[in-house]
């Protein structure tokens, strides 16, 4: 009797200091691995937000149909879109005086200067008109639209919000914000400068400008376009630019100065084609051409 309870306590014992041993001995601590830069840049960025489908517009664009086709190296008035705005007084008035002015000029052989002749940007609408071809190129966060005439830039910035119109820097371009409704990019453009005009129309400072662009078919581009400005038109201008996928030109820089290669501006405004064998006459390697009054670049 005495041997069997000896042996449980010592049995007790060895369980007890057994307990005692295992709470005391810490647990193993596993081995911590630095993250490499790539891991740690990662763990930096915002969660990847879930985005749908949208048309693909990438692309380089030309004017469809062709104002200029069968025209090479001769002057081209176009007419403005729609016949024109219908416009308040006086403006309309002078507008049109304008335009008879333009037109008489041109039948004289003496065409008018416009800002494109002068080397200036086109800015909005105007660059729209893809009287060059257009490279749009799309980015999550915004739609870019480059045009190879004077390699003029500009930017659609994507779901941001509206700032008002006497927060916006006039621009030539304007500020632009874009959403996606369904398949149609819906883009609204403010602050385009007053100096800046589409087809000399004048506006405010108010004026807006809103683009519906959507796919009508395999390789093939509409841009319905609504300018509203109250203070100088009657009703909103409503007009629609067609466009056609090019996928073998590439755009190229194409720049110009002030002493044009292909014609001169004379000190009256009016514009002359450069003839002759005088080495100034000859044409070089870049050349400008009026916006309204120009033969588009085509791929060789």
């Amino acid at each position: 009797m005495k041997i069997t309870m000896l042996a449980a306590m010592a049995t007790a014992i060895q369980l007890a200091l057994s307990s005692m041993v295992q709470a005391a001995t810490p647990e193993p601590v596993s081995a911590k691995v630095a993250p490499t830069p790539a891991q740690a840049l990662a763990d930096q960025r915002p969660a990847a937000r879930s985005t749908k489908q949208v048309p693909y517009i990438t692309g380089v664009w030309e004017i469809y149909p062709d104002p200029f086709a069968g025209d090479a190296n001769t002057f081209v008035e176009l007419e403005p879109p729609a016949g024109g705005p219908k416009l308040r007084e006086p403006y309309a008035t002078q507008w049109k005086a304008h335009r008879d002015k333009r037109n008489a000029m041109l039948k004289a052989g003496t065409p008018l200067a416009d800002p494109s002749t002068l080397c200036l940007p086109e800015g909005m609408p105007s660059v729209m008109g893809a009287i060059f071809p257009l490279q749009i190129l799309q980015t999550p966060g915004q739609v870019v639209v480059l045009e190879e005439f004077l390699s003029q830039t500009r930017r659609i910035l994507l779901n941001k919000k509206m700032p008002p119109v006497e927060e916006v820097t006039p621009s030539h371009f304007g500020y632009s914000i874009g959403r996606w409704e369904g398949n149609t990019l819906v883009v609204t453009t403010l602050g385009v400068r007053e100096d800046t005009q589409f087809f000399e129309i004048p506006h405010s400072t108010e004026m807006k400008i809103t683009e519906r662009i959507r796919l009508t078919k395999p390789g093939y581009l509409e841009n319905q376009i609504v300018i509203e400005d109250p203070k100088v038109l009657l009703e909103p201008y409503r007009f629609t630019f067609g466009y056609k996928r090019n996928n073998e030109y590439e755009i190229t820089e194409y720049l110009c100065e002030k002493e044009d290669p292909l014609f001169k501006v004379n000190a009256d405004g009016t514009v002359q084609m450069k003839v002759g064998g005088d080495s100034e006459d000859k044409p070089k390697d870049s050349a400008s051409e009026t916006s309204e009054s120009k033969t588009p670049k085509k791929p060789q």
